[in-house]
């Protein structure tokens, strides 16, 4: 049975006190009590950092068996090489994951590319022959050149269905990437700072449409000031659990 996951991008903000997190909770418990209330995180510092083994190990600790952590790949593969002979950062960034790998609490990688990365089919073909196909990844495409053209989006739909990756499905308030679905799964980044409710119950109706598919669905919204996006989350999940 296809699983929903829904998060937020990161759990340590002490401004979610008191409307997410109760006033005299210890940040070090913040992630054991995010996870009673949701399935999943996506870490986004380890885009800046090499996660250590120790750290991994206490979110595993801290967390269910069906939690997920979905990891931000590191700058030095999206950012620093451009994807460009980045197998050896991309091996040493896989490295760091094992332990959440072998106990089966890894969710999707994501590969956010800068916004001044163009289209580029054949960097990008040489580097998913470098992603092994055992661990699932999405990517987010920024620049307008990989949707701008047919031809070059077409060929890009078709590179990721042949890894079975993600096409990360990212809104923000200036883009919105097409709803497309290039693998067994779905990987969505909410970015704006608000939604509606119409726009809520627009997402909760896709998510279905994906679940009944048997399609697994990572859903993340944007980490906030206010713990607004915490509760967007817990909405999301508790109406896919009503519905099913």
């Amino acid at each position: 049975m296809a699983q929903l996951y829904v998060g937020t991008s990161g759990w340590a903000y002490p401004t979610w006190k008191p409307g997410f997190y109760p006033e005299k909770l210890a940040q070090k418990k913040f992630l054991n009590f995010y996870a009673s209330r949701l399935n999943a995180v996506e870490v986004n510092y380890t885009f800046r950092q090499w996660v250590k083994e120790a750290t991994v190990q206490t979110w595993i600790a801290e967390t269910p068996a069906h939690f997920r952590f979905s990891i931000k790949a590191h700058q030095s593969i999206t950012h620093i090489q451009r994807l460009k002979g980045a197998h050896e950062a991309l091996a040493r960034f896989l490295g760091t994951l094992e332990v959440l790998q072998r106990a089966g609490r890894l969710g999707p990688l994501l590969f956010q590319l800068p916004p001044n990365f163009k289209v580029d089919q054949a960097v990008l073909c040489e580097f998913l022959k470098r992603l092994p196909r055992t661990v699932r990844a999405a990517f987010e495409f920024r620049h307008e050149s990989w949707f701008a053209n047919p031809t070059f989006t077409d060929a890009t739909w078709d590179t990721l269905r042949e890894r079975n990756v993600a096409l990360c499905v990212a809104e923000t308030e200036e883009r919105v990437t097409p709803d497309a679905v290039t693998a067994d799964f779905v990987y969505y980044r909410y970015r704006k700072s608000t939604y509606t409710a119409k726009e809520r119950r627009a997402m909760a109706v896709r998510i279905r449409e994906h679940l009944a598919a048997g399609r697994d669905v990572f859903a993340y919204f944007k980490h906030e000031e206010t713990p607004e996006s915490a509760g967007y989350a817990m909405e999301l999940l508790r109406g896919s659990e009503a519905s099913g």
